[in-house]
């Protein structure tokens, strides 16, 4: 998360489009995959979609979202889920995947959210929806605690301007669903046009960074 700067956040229960679309963000430099675990027979999907990941795509992480209870996260790190991102604060989801020392990325909106995810062992906080607090919430976090690692997800796209003001307040990565793996690109099937979005994006935060 800290050396690409980026996660990818993608659903479908198409699994070969799924591998398409993992594939699409692999070959443009994406190093971690969440899956949003939004449908019926998700961990099915996800089981395959990291089967693959494992087999054909070295390097690449996989890990799993829209987590809302310890069951869920139970039975996903049994599918080799190697982190898990959840909309809010759950302990029990914390204690879960700290028994299994799987990191863990909890959805927080207020500074008493962050330092409780942070007492239970969070390393890299999810601020969401992130377009509701935007970057100066970041900002207005990392003055008296710049220790804290924050991931918007929600509110970030794929242009210049938007992806500098999120990293100059302090963000440690970012995560991007529909404006990286569009409807349009999944309508289309245009893999090679997510490769090089995905490419640009990653090039754009490397630069805003430096």
């Amino acid at each position: 998360m800290r050396g690409t700067g980026m996660v990818p956040l993608f659903y479908h229960p198409d699994v070969e489009l799924g591998k398409k679309v993992l594939k699409a963000c692999y070959d443009g430099g994406a190093r971690l995959m969440e899956f949003t675990a939004r449908g019926d027979f998700a961990f099915e999907v996800f089981s395959e979609l990291n089967h693959y990941a494992i087999a054909e795509l070295p390097g690449m992480v996989m890990g799993v979202g829209s987590i809302t209870d310890a069951g869920a996260a139970s039975l996903f790190l049994q599918m080799g889920a190697n982190f898990v991102v959840t909309p809010s604060l759950r302990e029990d989801i914390a204690m879960v995947c700290n028994r299994r020392k799987v990191l863990w990325s909890p959805g927080c909106g207020s500074l008493t959210e962050i330092n409780r995810a942070e007492e239970l062992g969070c390393e890299i906080v999810k601020l969401f929806p992130g377009s509701t607090y935007g970057p100066g919430f970041v900002k207005a976090i990392k003055g008296p605690q710049p220790w804290t690692s924050i991931m918007p997800t929600g509110g970030v796209s794929t242009e210049e301007d938007n992806l500098r003001a999120w990293f100059e307040a302090g963000v440690t990565c970012v995560g991007m669903g529909s404006k990286l793996i569009s409807k349009d690109i999944l309508a289309s099937k245009d893999f090679q046009k997510l490769e090089n979005l995905v490419r640009n994006t990653l090039a754009i935060i490397q630069k805003v960074r430096n």
